[in-house]
């Protein structure tokens, strides 16, 4: 979790993530997409793949990246203990209250209630 968290601090990094959502690329065509040169994109290639969120594949001379966010899981199941109940979570547990509060109000109070109920 170290490494993919350490990867994905960069900018740069995380823009490759991105473009490689999208679709596979090679080294070439990542690079093109940046003003920094071409060994410093191959860097964060190798940073990438290090931690495991791209795959290379060799094709031929190039080198084909796809992104593999499995490495992500662990890091957002960690990130996600940190986060507070979203609207609708809040909502559907107030609900669930309101539905539980309802049912203890109308269940019979007891046997002389059943009664009273049975003869009118």
């Amino acid at each position: 979790m170290d490494e993919v968290a350490a990867a994905i601090a960069d900018p740069v990094r995380r823009s490759i993530l991105v473009m490689l959502r999208e679709e596979r690329l090679s080294a070439g065509q990542v690079a093109e997409r940046f003003a920094i040169s071409r060994p410093a994109v191959s860097r964060h290639l190798r940073v990438l793949r290090a931690s495991g969120l791209v795959r290379a594949e060799l094709a031929g001379r190039q080198r084909f990246y796809t992104l593999d966010p499995e490495p992500l899981a662990e890091l957002a199941t960690w990130l996600a203990a940190f986060g507070r109940p979203s609207g609708w979570e809040q909502r559907f547990d107030a609900l669930e209250t309101e539905v539980y509060r309802t049912r203890r109000e109308r269940r019979p109070a007891g046997p002389a209630q059943e009664t009273k109920e049975n003869t009118a």
